[in-house]
């Protein structure tokens, strides 16, 4: 089916996805995961609460007890799924996806994701062959819970209160469904909310909540400069991921977030091993030694970075991406955890967050993420590494293809959910190289820039 991608389930409205699948869904997962109950969320998309709906009616039919813990992130997903220690746990997102889309993020106890390797594509050939027959005779029972009290403690108890400074901070929700926790945070917090695009609303009246995408960032760095904030964060539609802005409102780069919060959790947790992706990796593995860590490089994606982390017992684990994954939190990412850890870090050391990070972005610059779209992607792939081949110092194959030359370095891989190229190219302290370097990959992939 087509809605059913590597990691999770995401389709257009309601041709690829809708409340039959969604029903479909509710029973497969029944018969996917152990015996208990399960957890269903949704965000703010206009058809999700029925989505959620018809996932809770499909468990129950299958005897499973649903607790509709209502309008969420999917990080209360999957805290309310570990907390609880139920079966599992469905939320209903497209995230940063086109309005007509919608979709499913699965996990099963513990919060273990369900990914294409991990029992997701039993689900699709079970949705597929639709063989459920009737409902069993000891129906299971709807219970709604949508008190986010536990939730909220377990955000507070990663800093330390007493530590914060009174900052100034925009908050732009994108009208996803963050600005609810935000407003849920703020009386245990000395801080001062800037509100933009605050109120949930699935019509999305300011664009679909992306910031990773440059056009999607204006908002929040005029609010930024207008309001005179320390700090902007912005947030996509299921807030599992959060983008910072300082007080110039510049936009930081993912990247430099990783090394300055796996330097942070070293404090708390001396000698821990913290978990990177391969697109960028220098800054990340600099910060971590220094720190007194073991820097350990992972397949790019949700699903590999939480397996690899509960393998090693990694403290932390970070993605360029602005996915940040904590041991407590059930090795899960969350995009609330590491706005707070970067204020308490602001509170503690006095220190503005450009000046925590203008020196190591002078020391490693990078290209950030860029997209193509090609024809042949592993032809294309195929040509720039044998290009490249003699010069390089090294080459890898842990995710897509890392050549380095000793100065620069770049990462070419295919996307996992996407048909397009994603080129990161970083240097050794010279902004220069870097960015020629960058363009002549450009030119050597050629296709259409995405």
């Amino acid at each position: 089916m087509k809605c059913f991608k590597a990691y999770d389930i995401r389709g257009r409205v309601p041709d690829e996805l809708n409340a039959d699948i969604a029903y479909r869904i509710g029973r497969a997962f029944a018969r996917a995961v152990g015996e208990g109950d399960v957890v269903v969320g949704y965000d703010i998309r206009l058809d999700s609460p029925t989505f959620a709906a018809e996932v809770a009616r499909g468990l129950m039919d299958e005897g499973r007890n649903a607790i509709d813990i209502g309008l969420c992130g999917t990080e209360e997903v999957y805290f309310q799924t570990a907390h609880r220690g139920v079966a599992g746990g469905i939320m209903v997102t497209a995230s940063h996806n086109p309005i007509d889309y919608n979709g499913m993020k699965l996990v099963r106890e513990d919060a273990r994701p369900i990914s294409g390797d991990t029992g997701l594509r039993d689900i699709e050939r079970m949705v597929e062959d639709d063989a459920f027959g009737d409902a069993v005779a000891a129906r299971g029972t709807l219970r709604r819970d949508h008190d986010k009290t536990a939730y909220i403690q377990h955000l507070l108890a990663y800093i330390d209160v007493s530590a914060l400074k009174p900052l100034k901070i925009v908050v732009n929700a994108g009208n996803g469904g963050a600005g609810a926790i935000v407003d849920l945070l703020e009386s245990h917090l000395p801080f001062t909310f800037v509100r933009v695009n605050h109120e949930p609303d699935g019509r999305f009246p300011s664009g679909i909540p992306n910031p990773l995408l440059p056009e999607n960032r204006d908002a929040t760095a005029r609010a930024v400069v207008a309001s005179g904030a320390d700090m902007g964060i912005a947030w996509d539609g299921d807030f599992d991921r959060c983008f910072l802005f300082d007080a110039q409102g510049k936009f930081i780069e993912g990247y430099y977030i990783v090394g300055l919060l796996a330097a942070q959790m070293l404090e708390k947790h001396k000698g821990a091993r913290i978990i990177h992706d391969p697109r960028l990796t220098w800054n990340t593995v600099e910060m971590v030694e220094s720190a007194g860590g073991i820097a350990v490089q992972s397949k790019t994606g949700h699903a590999f970075i939480k397996e690899r982390m509960r393998a090693e017992d990694a403290v932390y684990g970070g993605e360029m991406s602005a996915h940040h994954y904590f041991r407590d939190f059930a090795y899960c990412d969350s995009g609330m955890i590491p706005w707070l850890l970067v204020a308490e870090r602001i509170g503690k050391t006095s220190t503005s967050l450009t000046d925590m990070l203008v020196e190591r972005m002078a020391a490693y610059p990078c290209s950030g993420e860029i997209n193509f779209r090609v024809e042949d992607a592993a032809s294309t792939v195929a040509q720039i590494v044998e290009h490249f081949r003699a010069a390089a110092a090294s080459i890898e194959n842990v995710d897509g293809v890392s050549m380095s030359f000793g100065n620069w370095r770049f990462n070419l891989r295919s996307s996992n959910t996407e048909p397009l190229l994603r080129l990161n190219v970083e240097a050794r302290g010279e902004a220069t190289l870097m960015e020629e370097k960058t363009e002549a990959l450009r030119r050597l992939i050629g296709g259409t820039p995405a």
